[in-house]
């Protein structure tokens, strides 16, 4: 399975576990300045940011972005 997609790191990786990692790892009122999205500073919940994310093809790039920032 892994050997599909080599060269890309968020291969196999959820989006649910990339917005749960980055909550814990900065909190709600710092990943809204990191990523200037509403989903993450007007009420931010786990289940709303994926909502969003998934619809938001911009936005989701920006999370994950910021994702392998952070685990490298």
């Amino acid at each position: 399975m892994s050997t599909e997609q080599p060269n890309n790191p968020l291969h196999g990786v959820k989006l649910a576990d990339i917005v749960e990692y980055l909550h814990n790892e900065y909190g709600w009122k710092e990943l809204g300045m990191l990523v200037d999205i509403n989903c993450f500073q007007n009420n931010p919940t786990i289940k709303s940011s994926l909502k969003f994310l998934r619809r938001t093809p911009w936005a989701r790039e920006k999370v994950e972005k910021l994702y392998l920032q952070t685990i490298k």
